[in-house]
């Protein structure tokens, strides 16, 4: 574990991942946390940042600070999403390098894989080929910061460190009725449904698809966890031409088994029908987080358990939560 007193900036505090590392390094008792709103300092800007890391010279920094979307607004907005995050992902992590950060932890996404890799995915999946297509510039952005940070450590010995989480959930999700992703997506098309006593509730596609969800409090416990590895734990077991490591649950459900615990979890007593004439995507997606477990790490959220978890933070949540 980190020295309690450790100055750490976490990038991005107020999004899903670095609130939820935020609120386990307060709980531990981590007493000097660094943080900036986007409005006090705005990540794109390499003048800013520089004189941010210059005047506050944090020791770890967690780089969780990205912009995100659905497939809309990847689609919609390519240029922003490749541009914004190669850039915020650049300028923290040459800041690092030049005001001496012992350690810095890059966050990114399972979307780094190609449309096809081998199923689980496992880390050296990585290049090995062609990209999902409607996220593809995001997908970009987030191995540039893979590379950003091997090639920081190979050239000057930088203790930069990347970590690729699957599909999370939890409190501070995004519960836009358009634009979420499955699980927020369904807890609160349940629970309309069952505020308005209907039958019925429909899901896209056949329920078949398998995906693996991961609470997004066992992320940020990972996090900690890699973040709190020694130099050679961590980097005795990663190739330094291929170092991230990913995050997942360790198992997946088909939509279908995951409409029905959510279902049971919100307390909707109608039924469910898949609309088998909309689109189902890809048929599986598992990522291999065997490298995680050998550093020592296990998630500690069920499924079930974590939803509970989620509505409940969504109930108290509803006039303030996105969407």
């Amino acid at each position: 574990m980190l020295d309690k007193q450790a100055k750490i900036y976490i990038a991005g505090h107020r999004g899903m991942v670095g609130s939820a590392i935020h609120s386990q390094l307060t709980a531990a008792g981590f007493q000097n946390l660094v943080v900036r709103t986007h409005a006090e300092l705005d990540l794109i800007n390499q003048a800013a940042v520089s004189e941010f890391f210059q005047a506050e010279k944090p020791e770890y920094v967690y780089l969780a600070a990205a912009k995100v979307g659905g497939i809309h607004a990847n689609n919609s907005y390519p240029a922003e999403f490749i541009y914004q995050n190669l850039m915020m992902e650049a300028n923290i992590i040459h800041s690092a390098y030049q005001t001496g950060v012992k350690r810095l932890l890059f966050l990114g996404s399972s979307c780094i894989y190609p449309k096809l890799a081998k199923q689980p995915m496992a880390e050296g999946e990585l290049l090995s080929g062609k990209l999902e297509p409607t996220n593809e510039p995001y997908a970009l952005a987030k191995i540039a910061g893979i590379k950003l940070c091997e090639s920081y450590h190979r050239q000057y010995g930088c203790d930069y460190r990347s970590v690729m989480p699957t599909n999370l959930y939890g409190p501070n999700d995004n519960f836009h009725p358009e634009n979420s992703h499955v699980i927020p997506a369904l807890l609160r098309r349940f629970h309309e449904a069952k505020l308005a006593a209907q039958p019925v509730v429909e899901i896209w596609g056949s329920g078949k698809p398998m995906r693996e969800f991961l609470h997004v409090d066992d992320m940020a416990s990972a996090c900690v966890h890699v973040m709190a590895l020694a130099g050679d734990d961590y980097w005795g077991r990663v190739d330094p031409m291929c170092s991230h490591v990913n995050i997942g649950f360790g198992s997946d459900v088909t939509i279908a088994e995951l409409a029905h615990t959510v279902k049971a979890v919100v307390g909707f007593d109608g039924d469910i029908t898949f609309n088998t004439e909309m689109p189902d995507g890809t048929p599986k997606k598992l990522m291999d987080s065997s490298l995680l477990q050998s550093l020592g790490w296990q998630p500690k959220f069920g499924l079930a358990e974590g939803l509970a978890n989620a509505y409940e933070w969504y109930l108290a949540n509803q006039s303030t939560v996105r969407g």
